[in-house]
């Protein structure tokens, strides 16, 4: 029997839903509220920073007058000793201590230990930056801090003694890491979770222990969360600036308010009311985080397949 005129010669084809014509319109709406944000608090105020760093304060081109003149304050070059020891310190403690934490912590089993642990680690990071400080500056005072007695055996008395100039770099590390790296645990715990497990089974079953399995297999498919981590890490910590300022004004200047470069950038634009000097040690800043990126980027193969 012939098929219908109506249909003779033409193929079937199954019907497709009406809501699946645009599949992508879904995620451009998702994406679109970041973009919208980004371009607001992200683009134009960079673009902004930018031409007030290349211009004079009557708005004409200045060249590279503003960055000569940040240079040559007296206080720009012990501010950026301070940020590059603060980021040493913060640093090599965050990549070390981090993800040898994550490790022991994806040995535990997923019990009430594990799950507790994992929230003791994230609760420092729930904390606002100021409010962390504010907790410190109690521990941080002899008089007061519970733990008093260490301070005092290590010789410092008051709480001036414990944030003299210093001691500032090492300080200011040691709290970024309690508020900051609880949640890269977390993180690195997750990514942990993700490595199939058929891996980690033959790698016990060619007789490596738990040191060999971390070092060949667990650390490499880390590599680029590492990478990651301390990028972020290091465009946060050149914006130095919550901690330093508040210890500053709760030891009315001993710890000094040009500690950092954008304590510096602050004193310029609201201090010496010189927006143009200050917009270019941000631009320099904003320079100097792409370009360290851009390194670890290319040398880590971070959009690599893997």
């Amino acid at each position: 029997m012939s098929a219908p005129p109506a249909v003779r010669g033409r193929a079937r084809t199954p019907s497709t839903p009406r809501h699946a014509s645009r599949p992508g319109l879904a995620g451009y709406g998702f994406v679109a509220p970041y973009v919208v944000l980004l371009i607001a608090f992200g683009v134009v105020p960079t673009a902004y920073a930018v031409y007030f760093a290349f211009t004079n304060a009557d708005g004409r081109f200045a060249g590279l007058s503003n960055f000569a003149d940040a240079a040559a304050d007296f206080r720009f070059v012990p501010a950026v000793g301070h940020v590059a020891l603060y980021l040493v310190f913060w640093l090599v403690a965050l990549v070390v201590l981090v993800v040898v934490l994550a490790l022991l912590l994806h040995q535990m089993t997923s019990g009430m230990t594990g799950r507790t642990l994992r929230l003791l680690y994230y609760i420092p990071g729930a904390l606002a930056g100021a409010a962390s400080v504010m907790v410190w500056l109690f521990l941080l005072d002899p008089a007061v801090s519970p733990v008093g007695f260490l301070l005092r055996a290590a010789g410092w008395d008051t709480f001036g003694q414990v944030i003299a100039p210093g001691h500032l770099a090492m300080l200011l590390a040691v709290i970024a890491f309690w508020t900051g790296a609880g949640g890269w645990i977390v993180v690195m715990y997750g990514a942990l979770n993700n490595i199939p497990p058929d891996l980690l089974e033959a790698a016990r079953i060619d007789g490596a222990g738990a040191w060999q399995t971390a070092r060949y297999v667990q650390l490499p498919l880390l590599r680029k969360w590492i990478v990651y981590m301390v990028i972020l890490a290091f465009a946060a910590g050149t914006q130095l600036f919550v901690e330093p300022e508040l210890l500053s004004q709760a030891s009315n200047g001993v710890a000094g308010r040009d500690f950092s470069l954008n304590q510096l950038t602050y004193d310029f634009a609201f201090q010496n009311n010189n927006v143009n000097t200050a917009a270019a040690v941000s631009v320099e800043l904003l320079v100097v985080g792409l370009v360290v990126a851009g390194l670890f980027v290319a040398r880590s193969g971070f959009f690599d397949a893997d």
